[in-house]
């Protein structure tokens, strides 16, 4: 199944199974999603539960959060997260607020979605990984599914929760293809993984990241380094201590994310690290993170903007002093 295929199957459960559930955004129904990921879904559900709205980000978001005050279990798909800043006031004064200024009286069980990231070359406008933004805000759960079975698991998982969730979907992830177990329920929504074991250091990655660093894990093995890859899935709230339980263990971390390095989520989870385990480490903790410039449209310097497995591997090496 691939990663869409696993969206997909999990909006198909949650409309099935939950009368007060909802998916609205643009091109959701009868395009069937930017992303193919509600195609179909129309047909089955009819406009009721499957809403086309117009490009008005603000709007819909907003009323997103009244459904969900009201008793409506929504799940809103925003087409890339560069679009959702033209909600920000929604997601950072309402969503992430009501509950907390009305002294708990009033939850929103919204279910936001939205792609992220670069790699399809979709030039600046459609390709930032801006889920570290959102990391920044109390009141609201920020996740970043980096396998088709998390992708089904925790949106099944955010439709349980009484506040909101944000489901950051990796654009270029959505072909990718794995094993994905339709009768496994909703996935764990709160903790990190260790995706891969090793003993020499670690390498922290979420969301598109992920792949690299386990293939850059690969080439490492091949040389006799044993790489730790640790998969954050959850920025907000952050599961520190399986991370710094890692890299206490292996005494040497770098943490891969593809967003800007300045100011990114990558320093917030270096900078935790260091206040956790900074005695434990042989040496200081490595950031991989994407070039400091609006994402490129032509491939190949799309590619040299993005972490690779190449460079993460190379981070690698000089981290545990050998060269090549």
């Amino acid at each position: 199944m691939t990663y869409r295929e696993a969206v997909r199957s999990a909006l198909r459960e949650i409309l099935r199974t939950d009368a007060r559930a909802f998916l609205m955004g643009e091109d959701v129904g009868a395009y069937g999603g930017s992303f193919a990921c509600s195609k179909g879904l129309l047909e089955e559900f009819g406009p009721e539960r499957v809403r086309d709205t117009p490009l008005a980000e603000s709007t819909f978001l907003g009323a997103g959060i009244g459904a969900a005050m009201g008793g409506m279990r929504p799940i809103v798909e925003i087409m890339t997260v560069n679009f959702s800043l033209l909600a920000l006031d929604q997601i950072v004064n309402n969503a992430a607020t009501l509950r907390h200024m009305s002294g708990g009286q009033i939850s929103v069980p919204l279910v936001v979605r939205m792609a992220t990231g670069g790699g399809r070359q979709l030039a600046a406008q459609h390709s930032h990984s801006l889920e570290g933004w959102y990391a920044h805000v109390p009141g609201i759960r920020v996740a970043v599914p980096a396998t088709p079975a998390d992708a089904r698991g925790m949106l099944l998982a955010a439709m349980r929760e009484p506040d909101p969730v944000f489901l950051f979907e990796p654009a270029v992830l959505y072909p990718v293809e794995d094993e994905v177990d339709e009768a496994a329920g909703p996935a764990d929504l709160r903790h990190a993984l260790v995706r891969r074991a090793g003993r020499d250091l670690t390498l922290v990655a979420f969301g598109a990241a992920l792949p690299k660093a386990l293939a850059a894990a690969d080439a490492l093995a091949r040389e006799d380094v044993s790489a730790e890859v640790v998969d954050v899935r959850v920025l907000r709230p952050l599961d520190l201590p399986t991370i710094a339980a890692s890299v206490a263990r292996t005494r040497r971390a770098i943490v891969v994310d593809e967003a800007w390095r300045t100011g990114g989520f990558a320093a917030e989870i270096a900078a935790s690290l260091a206040e956790q385990v900074f005695y434990d480490l042989d040496a200081p903790i490595g950031r991989i993170c994407g070039a400091e410039v609006p994402l490129p449209y032509p491939k190949h310097l799309e590619d040299a903007a993005l972490p690779q497995a190449a460079t993460i591997a190379a981070a690698a090496r000089a981290l545990m002093g050998r060269h090549g």
